[in-house]
């Protein structure tokens, strides 16, 4: 890691820090610390799952829980069991709670002019979409890849919303029962897996990898989500994979797309995927993919 770069971090932490005001116990002149506030503006208007609200934040139980009691005490949120579930806990805000959340809105917006009031119409200009840049960045460091069950709810939920798009997509439509969709068994541990992308524990993308013994490895069913394009993952999904298939000892990596998905098409070609005559008879492909990678002998 180039050490200029962590300085500069650095440097952009302590002014950010400092600049807006979460150095001090009384976030925005409240009696609260900026944790507390935080916590507030997340719950906002909706009962909240308690465990969901910790990793969006990315905060361990036992601070969330301190932060939960502390506005529990000052009448500002209520916690109780989810009426389906009592297994879960909730959290919403009371009336009190709300008009708190509705006055640090008001001075967060206030803090948000001050940055901006001192500089000239360029000057704000050039602030907004840095820090538009920065957030979309910073954003991209925090999603995770995990290997789950292809029958993992979050699993089942990008795939839902993959077939969603194609079906709006394809000029033909899509219907998975005509796709080639790989066994599920295809893509577990030893024969595959299944990559989701999670966004402060959230799935907002998917990809599957096929890895059949003496054959090239394939990959199938990577979709990002909509709110979530920009961020690479789909140029990560497929470096991770890509990997993943090389230390299985595989040479060569295979894939098939629609012609509709002209974007993806672009990214596997700028990745080094080269078009090759047709290797399977997927209904909804126009072009299929191969890519030479440095596979290695497994252990």
């Amino acid at each position: 890691m180039d050490s200029d770069q962590i300085a500069q971090v650095r440097r952009f932490n302590r002014t950010v820090t400092e600049r807006v005001g979460v150095l001090h116990d009384r976030y925005l002149g409240r009696d609260r610390p900026v944790g507390e506030a935080r916590l507030l503006w997340e719950i906002g208007g909706h009962r909240q799952d308690v465990r969901r609200l910790r990793e969006r934040l990315g905060l361990d139980s036992g601070y969330v829980s301190r932060l939960l009691r502390a506005l529990e005490a000052d009448g500002l949120v209520a916690v109780a069991p989810h009426p389906e579930d009592r297994r879960v806990r909730t959290v919403r805000l009371t009336a009190a709670g709300r008009a708190e959340r509705a006055l640090l809105d008001e001075r967060s917006d206030e803090l948000a002019g001050s940055l901006l009031s001192p500089l000239n119409a360029t000057q704000r200009a050039r602030l907004v979409a840095a820090m538009a840049e920065v957030d979309r960045l910073l954003t991209a460091a925090t999603v995770t890849l995990d290997a789950v069950d292809p029958g993992h709810p979050d699993a089942r939920h990008c795939l839902l919303s993959y077939f969603t798009e194609l079906q709006e997509l394809f000029d033909t439509g899509f219907d998975p029962a005509r796709s080639l969709l790989p066994d599920a068994g295809g893509l577990r541990p030893p024969h595959g897996l299944f990559l989701v992308a999670r966004v402060h524990g959230e799935p907002v993308g998917c990809a599957g990898l096929k890895l059949p013994p003496g054959s090239p490895a394939e990959i199938k069913r990577m979709w990002v989500a909509p709110a979530a394009r920009g961020l690479g993952l789909g140029r990560r999904f497929l470096t991770e994979l890509e990997a993943l298939a090389a230390r299985r000892g595989h040479t060569v990596l295979r894939l098939d797309t629609n012609k509709a998905l002209e974007s993806a098409i672009g990214l596997y070609r700028s990745c080094g995927f080269q078009e090759v005559p047709a290797f399977n008879d997927e209904p909804y492909a126009h072009h299929w993919f191969e890519k030479r990678i440095a596979g290695t002998r497994p252990t």
